[in-house]
């Protein structure tokens, strides 16, 4: 691999998507409805909007340092001493995040076709193929991620085939009545959209040259338009009643459509969705990896890969169900979202001050 060599705009672009597109897609309409009530897809354009600003924070950072690490900055005014505790709690953060989403993923998988087997072997299969791709580096995570976005690209399309029975009148004149707690239940959604916060640990893989913050800006405009697409027709297909009962909407959805071909497509579908959860838990635990690069050169080995996916492993054994799982992902995604809008924020200040000869730490 040719060190010099830097993340294109595109590759950029589907990385972000891949990070944030998962296996929320499932129950956002549900959460949709039970927080917001009528029109409650109404809510995810809020959340562009937030996620748009926090997209801008990095920008600046990444304009004002020149493409210089985030990390690289703070150390620069900030004493390491102080640093080091701060890369390992975010990179426990970060582990215990991408281990719960895909714990998540498994136990549904396990659900849907595989009710009898132990979700640990599933979740032990899945911990491989996150092993190999993190061992090959963001290069290569970023050729696979754009692989696996096109041979999953056909399945937003199928939403087109329930037109014929969209009837706008379900979304009623209303908007958001009905809902309740609408505080958590907007910090709970908007976790959905995180994964774009990450790659203000990537700077040094982008080219300044190429726009790399306009990629982003993409990555997270598509997602959001999965989001609403999904959500809409959700909300114009069931009632309002019906979308707060059914805990996966979408699952619901997709298990109406027949092929002649292929039965149970719902299944199908929902396999795909691995290389959409697949690609989040990489890039977390990818984020995770160079935080602790800053305190020991022991994180670039495949030794210190195995024992990061192991220790997630071992933690994701204590929720035993969806429910014990979705309480530590929505724990977790508070955190998460403070760190994402907390970061660039800090490293603002911390440029501005360098900018007027605030003292170095070298």
């Amino acid at each position: 691999m040719n060190e010099n060599e830097k993340l294109s705009p595109f590759h950029i672009a589907v990385l972000v998507f891949m990070s944030q597109m998962g296996i929320v897609v499932f129950t956002l309409p549900n959460s949709l409805a039970v927080y917001f009530g009528t029109n409650g897809w109404l809510f995810l354009l809020i959340c562009f909007v937030v996620s748009t600003i926090n997209i801008y924070f990095i920008s600046l950072v990444f304009r004002l340092g020149k493409g210089r690490s985030v990390f690289e900055i703070l150390e620069r005014s900030i004493p390491k001493a102080v640093l080091y505790p701060v890369y390992i709690g975010l990179a426990s953060v970060w582990i215990l995040f991408g281990s719960m989403i895909g714990k998540k993923y498994v136990l549904l998988f396990q659900m849907m076709a595989f009710p009898t087997t132990n979700p640990m072997v599933i979740k032990l299969a899945i911990d491989i193929l996150v092993y190999l791709l993190l061992i090959k580096g963001i290069y290569n995570i970023s050729k696979a991620a754009t692989f696996f976005f096109w041979i999953t690209l056909w399945m937003y399309p199928l939403m087109f085939m329930f037109l014929p029975h969209f009837h706008w009148i379900r979304l009623t004149p209303f908007i958001f009545k009905e809902g309740h707690d609408m505080v958590k239940g907007g910090v709970d959604i908007y976790a959905s959209f995180l994964g774009y916060e990450l790659f203000i640990l990537l700077f040094p893989y982008m080219d300044q040259k190429k726009k790399p913050m306009l990629a982003i800006y993409s990555g997270n405009a598509f997602v959001t338009f999965i989001y609403i697409w999904y959500s809409l027709t959700c909300f114009g297909l069931f009632s309002l009643k019906q979308l707060k009962k059914l805990l996966f909407p979408l699952l619901d959805l997709q298990a109406l459509l027949r092929f002649p071909f292929v039965e149970r497509l719902e299944n199908l579908l929902f396999g795909f969705y691995l290389f959409l959860v697949l690609i989040t838990v990489v890039m977390y635990l990818l984020a995770a990896q160079e935080a602790v690069r800053r305190i020991t050169p022991i994180a670039k080995s495949h030794f210190f890969v195995f024992i990061t996916i192991a220790v997630g492993y071992g933690i994701s054994y204590i929720p035993k169900s969806i429910d014990q799982v979705n309480d530590w992902i929505m724990k977790l995604g508070y955190t998460v979202t403070g760190i994402g809008f907390g970061i660039p924020i800090i490293a603002i200040l911390v440029l501005l001050i360098q900018g007027k000869g605030g003292q170095s730490h070298v």
